[in-house]
């Protein structure tokens, strides 16, 4: 065009057979009938200086097209928190500690007012409310077929103190991973997590009632160590990170020990979470360029793979425990109920006889 820019054009054919543009800089020869002024390499020399060039070349792309995950705005989360409250609003109205109770806490609060202290120190409804509303009972659910239990159980609360202990853990941990992975992932995580949690409790407790949102919060926990495991390559100071975290699962799963609280559901809950971790969190290994982020007229010479073999690993060990883990517990309800029919028939036998 009669202008000198000082920037030449160079065409390629890579493996694939299309042309491909590369910024030169001054001084390189475009094409082989236009010869460098500078000494010539030998023919081994020459290959060995384009392949270190395009290296570099190669480490530059990557550097301009690498960005950070994608940040997702959070919002199931708050409505997990808000949907949690309004249970437990509902649950009080149900309760009517006025009608079925000679002396309330907070009377002011009319039908809202709590049970007296002795029955429920946590300041909330009484344990038939609960069980109305869909509190864990295993006879219910093994005998009464109410395996909707196994879930409505993780969005009911004991009290006052229980839900807000509950909805600040949630707050926390829960906001942070959504806006790492977005609301679908943890989404089925929280409730997934909740589940088994349910489940390891009904294998436990045969007796009593079990509430609560600790479950599927402990799986949220037990996720945060796996996508740690899994995605270890893009973390900085990984071991402290990696210590604090069972630090702090130790502590909470310590709280267990109290009375009144059911660890089963803990433990259950942070073993779903773990495992899923592994299936729902895992991430692209560090240095790995997608095609698509590749400007048009660049090769990356050396493409890493997505994940790492290992990341692979995990994944399919993980997904064939939670398989095994649930066929346990159809299997474990089935001998159960079985067994329970066989014994009422020899009752019913000898009583005949």
């Amino acid at each position: 065009m009669g202008m000198d820019s000082g920037i030449q054009i160079k065409v390629t054919k890579p493996r694939k057979g299309d042309n491909v543009v590369h910024p030169v800089g001054p001084g390189h020869a475009t094409s082989s009938s236009q010869p460098s002024t500078s000494s010539p390499l030998p023919d081994g020399q020459r290959r060995q200086h384009q392949q270190s060039q395009m290296h570099g070349q190669g480490q530059q792309v990557q550097g301009l097209i690498e960005k950070p995950f994608k940040k997702w705005v959070p919002w199931m989360v708050p409505g997990f928190v808000l949907a949690n409250i309004v249970v437990f609003v509902i649950t009080m109205f149900i309760n009517d500690c006025p009608k079925n109770s000679v002396s309330c806490v907070a009377e002011f609060l009319g039908r809202f007012s709590f049970q007296p202290f002795k029955e429920n120190p946590l300041l909330g409804p009484s344990s038939s409310t609960l069980e109305k509303m869909g509190a864990l009972e295993v006879s219910k659910v093994v005998h009464g077929h109410q395996a909707w239990r196994l879930l409505a159980c993780i969005w009911l609360h004991a009290g006052v103190f229980h839900i807000l202990a509950n909805m600040l853990s949630l707050i926390f941990i829960g906001i942070r991973l959504e806006q790492e992975f977005g609301f679908v992932r943890i989404g089925l995580l929280y409730l997934i997590a909740g589940f088994g949690g349910s489940l390891l409790s009904s294998l436990f407790l045969q007796t009593g009632i079990s509430v609560g949102a600790s479950g599927a919060l402990f799986g949220l926990l037990g996720s945060m160590l796996s996508e740690l495991i899994t995605n270890w390559t893009i973390y900085v100071n990984k071991l402290a990170a990696l210590l604090t975290l069972i630090l702090i699962i130790v502590i909470n799963l310590a709280v267990g020990i109290l009375p009144h609280v059911d660890n089963f559901a803990h433990i259950g809950g942070f073993l779903s979470g773990f495992l899923l971790g592994f299936v729902f969190l895992i991430r692209p290994q560090f240095g790995y360029v997608s095609q698509k982020d590749v400007p048009p007229g660049y090769i990356v010479p050396s493409r890493k793979p997505k994940h790492k073999p290992y990341q692979y690993v995990l994944w399919v060990i993980s997904l064939i425990l939670l398989i095994v883990g649930l066929f346990s517990y159809y299997t474990h309800n089935t001998v159960f109920l079985r067994m329970n029919k066989w014994e009422n028939n020899i009752l019913l036998l000898m009583h005949n006889g």
